[in-house]
């Protein structure tokens, strides 16, 4: 059996050795050290499969399973491998329900007809056997290519995690877990054409949905929103991670597990006006999430809601409150 027709049955179960559904009347972790003590956490994730059939045809296969609290768990399977790593948007895709029951197993329910497969999770890597096919799929942690990415000579610094920066280059400027920025920031600086490059971090609120899951929002000058959200696993709406609020979808779904660090690296240039104010020429920008381009170039013909209308003359950078425990660090901006 190709690993194409064996993903595309996708898993319907997988055994869970010697673990026990956590009791869990939490309904967020900010912390990696604390939300590893939940199943749900240590099961969800990206895996990804590099099976061969010594034809150097068969496609690599990429799933995220999405921890969606009490044991309850979505898991979309890519065919090609991950999303920016291999599967692009138009791709093949499948997407299936779980969850894990009294003796730790995880249970898919499959579309009628398309057979089982029985996989096994041993030690970060996952089996996944139907008939006398099985493939192996390793856990992996992405990581930006950017994270950690040095302010070069003549940025302005605006975060470099301490209390003085989130003070004196921030209104509302508040450190939390020692040397993090809050969300519900906007910077005393402002900025016409630019580049920007930040790092932020989701929470983990598995029994959260939508819009009510690590919101928040990279608003470029105050007047365009990227949106920050947790949605690892979805589509990739223009709502959604990496969306430009009511404006654009990015070109694929880069968003990582919550409480992965993330990175967003833009190139902003202004609308420009002319003496009377009139808009004579839209804003553009390119953005890379995680490393790959979600927007190239892109124009933007229009602000978008939530904090400042669209208007002539350098503005901030907001970093918004939507309620969500949303942190950031290593922000620095090169202007143009």
């Amino acid at each position: 059996m190709k690993t194409k027709t064996l993903f595309m049955t996708v898993i319907l179960l997988i055994a869970m050795p010697s673990i026990a559904l956590q009791a869990q009347d939490k309904k967020e972790w900010i912390s990696p050290e604390a939300a590893a003590k939940v199943v749900d956490f240590q099961l969800q994730g990206e895996y990804l499969s590099k099976k061969d059939d010594g034809t150097g045809t068969e496609p690599s296969v990429g799933l995220q399973l999405i921890a969606l609290g009490g044991g309850n768990f979505r898991g979309v399977a890519y065919i090609g491998g991950l999303p920016g790593a291999g599967w692009s948007r138009g791709d093949e895709s499948k997407t299936v329900d779980g969850k894990v029951n009294d003796q730790g197993q995880l249970t898919f329910t499959l579309s009628e007809g398309e057979g089982e497969a029985i996989g096994t999770l041993k030690a970060g890597k996952l089996t996944i056997t139907t008939g006398d096919e099985s493939i192996e799929m390793k856990k992996v942690a992405r990581k930006s290519p950017t994270m950690g990415k040095a302010a070069p000579k003549g940025a302005v610094v605006l975060f470099d995690g301490t209390k003085e920066a989130a003070k004196n280059n921030f209104q509302r400027g508040q450190i939390v877990m020692e040397k993090l920025l809050r969300h519900d920031v906007e910077t005393n600086a402002k900025f016409g054409d630019h580049q920007l490059h930040l790092e932020f971090r989701l929470p983990f609120m598995p029994y959260a949905r939508g819009q009510g899951r690590g919101n928040s929002g990279m608003y470029v000058q105050g007047r365009y929103e990227c949106q920050i959200l947790d949605s690892f696993g979805l589509d990739g709406a223009n709502n959604e991670c990496g969306g430009i609020y009511k404006i654009a979808k990015p070109n694929v779904n880069m968003c990582l597990p919550p409480l992965v660090w993330q990175t967003y690296d833009v190139d902003f240039t202004a609308a420009r006006y002319d003496d009377a104010g009139k808009k004579i020429k839209n804003a553009r920008v390119t953005i890379l999430h995680n490393g790959v381009k979600i927007h190239d170039d892109l124009e933007l013909p229009n602000g978008t809601p939530g904090k400042h209308p669209e208007g002539p003359g350098p503005d901030i950078l907001y970093l918004q409150g939507h309620g969500n425990p949303v942190v950031f660090r290593n922000i620095w901006v090169v202007n143009k």
